[in-house]
């Protein structure tokens, strides 16, 4: 052998021991140094990790009644991402399922398009990344095709999961109050990073509105975690480890089934009267809160709708029923975000104002027919005339004439159309002292403001809107000319000359506030509030409706306290004489009438009666009041639009109200025992059904969401 071949033979002995050694060392830190982390690894390979969705809480009433539960339904559900994965971005699947569930394809691919601009609903609102109900209902055997042909459905899920279900219990809905749940997005998943997306699409939803919204964090449960063993061929051969989801909390809220059942009956009642006698009712609000807290006891609003339309997707038409003018805008509370002109019941914050300003509480006053503010003459309602009267009766009877006179002479102390450097403004400083003008701080999503219309709201509102008046002042209303010639020229008159001095505040303007007329706009839900702070001696609430929230295992996790938001600046002597004031409209005033043979030695009413004329309309009807007037406990506020004067409409709504919660009527027992709210929370039993505070009924049947569920230690 040749010195050139036994150098070649050496270098690739080099070679292999080299690689030998390479190899060696590279098994001894894989399976020495590095063994545990591979053996831990190649474990994972035969491990899968299972989100298991956690019960959503129920919503209760006050005695445990439930106003939303969950109930067990077969969801199918399509993962998107995996869908768009295959060649024909899943339409053959889909197509499929269709054939199954015995749908439309159209409607199926329309469920898993994204929602954006110019997409319609359906469309899905959540994150990409989580699976989209497409069936919240199916049928045992839909499931099992789908499940058992798992090859012909990738990307789609049969599950059992919790959904949402709203039984109306008492009749009592309450939808606006209630609020509803909708898929999670991207967005607010990366700013809660608490929130984990289960892969169950019942799960990964949020609260929109009302108190699913507000409480979204207790309703909320916490999923868990189970992890399964697998063989290659991806059978599951056995549980690794499990941490068992925990339940969401148990809402109880100061809603009454009962109580909210028959406002909600009552306002109906009302509107379908006013519509028989010719009148639209458009629209109506009813409140019933304690006077003593603050907690409301029921929210009526109409129109209302079901919230179960939200369970699974909602259709375009649906979602813009809810949101359509001319079907009155259901998803809208009347109680919360309707904003009206209050009429005479404002004067709950008139006459005292007046008498702080230094009107005599015992004087004497006339009304007359009219009273001439500057140049123009502002009537009582159809001009009748009282004479020489007392603030009492200015009440009982709405004498509007009286107010007029205190707030015209208010005006020229201010310095009239040239105001003086700090004018006092005496009625709109009550006004904002009774809480009007601003939100209450109600724990619901979206409340209103109101308007009190003060100086300097009308200096904004001019700049705001004097290109326009200057304008239509030149140009006039055509439009309106064509169908209603002197309220065009009307228009155009008022047009010109808020052109040059709209920012002033003017005695007209004093005159209708003083009355809860002109630009003044309260919600129902500040009227009784205030109604309720002249009855309980003058504590200002901030309104609750939630009351506790009760864990899974049944306990308090914790208590949802009355607010207090402030104090009168009345008198106990002036606050006395009003609640007198109050407690003989229903007998011998304006509400007489519709109060005709009421039990007033059972139940003492109190209230005032309020007629709101708005332009181009019908009279809004208004009804404030509380009882028992000598021991107030709560106050009951409704209001109707389009239906005419206070007497008519609002109140034989109120009447029939107080007369089923007290049980004033032959063969109707009381919604509420002995006139009393329950003042201790329902309890969560062992079996999880809810038991109701004693004297308010039997326990309710068991829901999901009721279960205790307590965590489990891992196990190997």
């Amino acid at each position: 052998m040749g010195s050139r071949s036994r150098v070649r033979l050496v270098v690739l002995h080099v070679m292999v021991m080299s690689l030998l050694l390479s190899l060696g060392g590279r098994l001894w830190y894989l399976q020495v140094m590095n063994g545990q982390y591979y053996r831990r690894v190649a474990a994972d390979n035969g491990i899968r990790d299972i989100i298991v969705p956690a019960p959503r809480g129920q919503i209760l009433d006050d005695a445990g009644r439930p106003l939303v539960r969950n109930r067990t339904a077969l969801v199918v559900s399509a993962d998107r991402t995996v869908l768009l994965r295959q060649k024909d971005g899943g339409k053959a699947v889909l197509q499929r399922l269709a054939g199954v569930l015995k749908v439309p394809y159209a409607q199926l691919a329309d469920k898993i398009r994204l929602c954006g601009p110019g997409v319609t609903r359906p469309c899905w609102t959540g994150s990409p990344y989580q699976p989209i109900p497409l069936d919240d209902n199916a049928d045992a055997r839909k499931a099992l095709q789908i499940r058992e042909r798992q090859e012909d459905f990738p990307g789609i899920s049969a599950q059992l999961q919790a959904v949402r279900d709203y039984p109306r219990t008492d009749g009592a809905g309450a939808a606006q109050a209630l609020g509803y749940l909708q898929p999670i997005t991207q967005e607010e998943l990366n700013k809660r990073k608490g929130i984990k997306v289960t892969g169950y699409s019942g799960a990964d939803l949020i609260g929109r509105d009302g108190l699913e919204a507000v409480y979204d964090g207790d309703l909320r449960g916490a999923p868990g975690i189970r992890r399964v063993l697998v063989d290659s061929q991806g059978r599951v051969t056995g549980v690794a480890s499990e941490n068992p989801p925990v339940s969401g909390g148990n809402l109880v809220t100061s809603l009454d089934a009962k109580v909210q059942g028959d406002v909600e009956s009552a306002l109906k009642h009302a509107i379908d009267a006013a519509r028989k006698r010719g009148d639209p009712a458009d629209s109506g609000a009813a409140v019933v809160m304690d006077v003593r807290t603050g907690r409301v006891i029921a929210l009526g609003s109409y129109p209302t709708y079901n919230p179960a339309v939200w369970t699974g997707g909602i259709s375009q038409s649906e979602y813009d029923a809810l949101l359509n003018k001319n079907k009155g805008q259901p998803l809208i509370s009347r109680v919360t975000q309707g904003e009206f002109a209050p009429g005479s019941t404002f004067k709950i914050s008139s006459l005292p104002a007046a008498v702080r300003d230094g009107y005599s509480l015992h004087g004497t006053y006339g009304c007359p027919s009219s009273y001439m503010v500057g140049a123009r003459a502002f009537s009582n309602f159809e001009g009748e005339s009282g004479g020489d009267i007392s603030l009492h009766q200015a009440i009982v009877m709405s004498c509007d004439t009286v107010f007029y006179r205190f707030a015209y002479e208010e005006w020229l102390r201010d310095g009239g159309m040239h105001p003086v450097k700090n004018p006092k403004d005496p009625m709109i400083k009550m006004a904002k002292d009774f809480g009007f003008g601003k939100r209450t701080g109600i724990d619901l999503v979206g409340e209103s403001a109101g308007r009190i219309p003060s100086r300097q709201w009308k200096k904004d509102y001019w700049e705001a809107t004097k290109a326009s008046d200057c304008k239509h002042g030149k140009t006039g209303y055509p439009d309106v000319a064509k169908t209603d010639p002197s309220r065009a020229a009307y228009l155009k008159q008022m047009a010109a000359e808020n052109c040059v001095d709209g920012y002033v505040f003017r005695a007209g303007d004093a005159a209708n506030f003083s009355v809860g007329q002109g630009d003044v706009l309260v919600t129902p839900l500040q009227l009784a509030r205030a109604y309720a702070a002249v009855a309980n001696g003058g504590t200002l609430w901030s309104p609750r409706v939630g009351k506790a929230v009760l864990a899974p295992n049944g306990t308090v996790a914790r208590r949802i306290d009355p607010v207090k938001a402030g104090k009168l600046p009345i008198s106990q002597k002036v606050l006395a004489y009003m609640r007198s004031a109050f407690a003989d409209v229903p007998k011998s005033g304006t509400a007489a009438g519709p109060f005709g043979g009421f039990p007033f030695d059972k139940l003492p009413v109190a209230g005032k009666t309020g007629t709101a004329e708005v332009w181009g309309k019908k009279d809004n009807s208004w009804f404030a009041s509380y009882a028992p007037a000598n021991n107030p406990h709560y106050v009951v506020v409704v209001m109707v639009t389009q239906t005419g004067t206070g007497s008519t409409t609002a109140a034989p709504a109120v009447r029939e109200i107080w007369e089923d919660m007290y049980g004033l009527r032959k063969g109707k027992k009381a919604d509420l025992p002995d006139g009393k709210v329950p003042d201790r929370l329902p309890t969560l039993a062992a079996d999880g059904t809810i038991a109701p505070p004693p004297g308010f009924g039997e326990p309710e049947e068991k829901t999901p969401a009721a279960r205790p569920v307590h965590r489990k230690k891992k196990h190997k």
